[in-house]
């Protein structure tokens, strides 16, 4: 049983996924009920490993409120993820960026 669970892991992974790291603006393409939505903001967490439980935590500020998406990796909904801007953190989880105003965020994550 373990070998066609295997087999079926292998098929539905995808394999043109980028290197995304905690600090990068990356912009991820839906294809939802045939119109295609993006979401870009900062990757503030990764979680799962690169598998097929693999997803990653988006936020974005909208009118001066976070919002928060987490889009899981694999996802058949998902067409394509972009990196637009390369980031470096200190920690893996950038939680701490919920708290902190746009102009400190720019200083915490680093080009």
């Amino acid at each position: 049983m373990s070998v066609k669970l295997e087999e079926f892991k292998k098929e539905k992974e995808k394999k043109d996924i980028p290197e995304i790291q905690t600090g990068n603006t990356v912009r991820v393409t839906q294809n939802i009920n045939g119109k295609k939505q993006s979401f870009e903001g900062l990757v503030i967490a990764r979680k799962h490993g690169k598998g097929l439980p693999g997803t990653i935590t988006i936020r974005k500020v909208i009118d001066k409120v976070g919002v928060e998406k987490v889009f899981p990796l694999h996802s058949p909904l998902i067409e394509k993820i972009e990196i637009l801007k390369k980031g470096r953190t200190r920690k893996a989880k950038a939680y701490y960026i919920r708290e902190k105003t746009k102009k400190v965020t720019r200083k915490k994550v680093k080009e």
